[in-house]
């Protein structure tokens, strides 16, 4: 596949703690930096970064000699995701084999061109799909994203140990949802628990990237496919994510991709 200088996964562990929110508004938020940047949604049973970026459902990827995609842009993000390929009453009813299969395709037949970094939005677990993208591609390192919930952090920790069983670095944790505030006072309050983030950070010896809060905005900027960064921002959560791309582009210029492991299974 084309090169890019930077693979990072983007990874939960947990459904439902807005991990493909993140993803997408770190892309945007690396791409108004000026950097190029492609987003490949590898959650191939749950696509859903067509619907964030605002590309309609019938739009489907151009292809190059018979056998290449090529990748669909929007808000200076080249994408690819299986929901291009699919339709959204679609479902995959697949396989693990079929499913990596597909990841793979569109891991090394999407011409991305010239990218600084390719955001992989992974599925949630520890299965198939990451053991596919870390055995098939140089990953530079992952983010994590969890809510501070103490059940979110406890997937949160598989995810970490399942890579580093692979030798891929954790670049960082993006805490999620981690306080509330009232619109109409002005009251904050933690509704997920307080600290999550910041102790898991602090237990593994990784920095936490950014701490955002559970904003309406961000739900409203994603169902109407704008990235917040683009829609508002001068918000919070948006200047949150300025400071997190800045965070994970310098994290990147200090790590060197390794060779794609060798995955062997044991009883540990």
């Amino acid at each position: 596949m084309s090169k890019p200088k930077h693979i990072v996964a983007v990874a939960s562990g947990k459904g439902g703690v807005g991990k493909s929110t993140v993803t997408m508004n770190l892309a945007a938020a690396l791409s108004k930096q000026g950097l190029a940047v492609g987003l490949l949604d590898a959650d191939i049973y749950g696509p859903s970064q067509q619907r964030m970026l605002g590309i309609a459902e019938d739009v489907r990827p151009g292809q190059q000699d018979e056998r290449y995609l090529l990748p669909i842009e929007a808000h200076g993000i080249k994408s690819m995701s299986m929901g291009y390929l699919t339709t959204e009453r679609t479902p995959m009813v697949w396989r693990g084999p079929m499913a990596s299969g597909a990841l793979q395709q569109m891991l090394e037949q999407t011409l991305w061109g010239e990218l600084d970094i390719l955001l992989v939005d992974m599925p949630p677990g520890t299965g198939d799909i990451q053991l596919t993208l870390t055995q098939k591609a140089a990953i530079a390192g992952a983010v994590i994203v969890t809510t501070p919930q103490d059940i979110a952090l406890l997937d949160a920790r598989k995810g970490i140990e399942m890579f580093a069983k692979v030798q891929v670095p954790i670049l960082g944790i993006v805490e999620n949802m981690a306080v509330h505030v009232c619109s109409a006072c002005g009251h904050e309050e933690a509704i997920f628990g307080a600290d999550g983030g910041r102790l898991l950070a602090q237990q593994y010896g990784v920095a936490v990237l950014a701490s955002l809060p559970l904003s309406l905005a961000v739900r409203e900027a994603a169902d109407q496919g704008m990235p917040l960064v683009h829609g508002a921002p001068e918000s919070a959560a948006a200047q949150s994510f300025m400071t997190a791309a800045d965070s994970l582009w310098s994290a990147l210029q200090h790590t060197q991709p390794e060779a794609a492991p060798v995955i062997t299974m044991g009883d540990d």
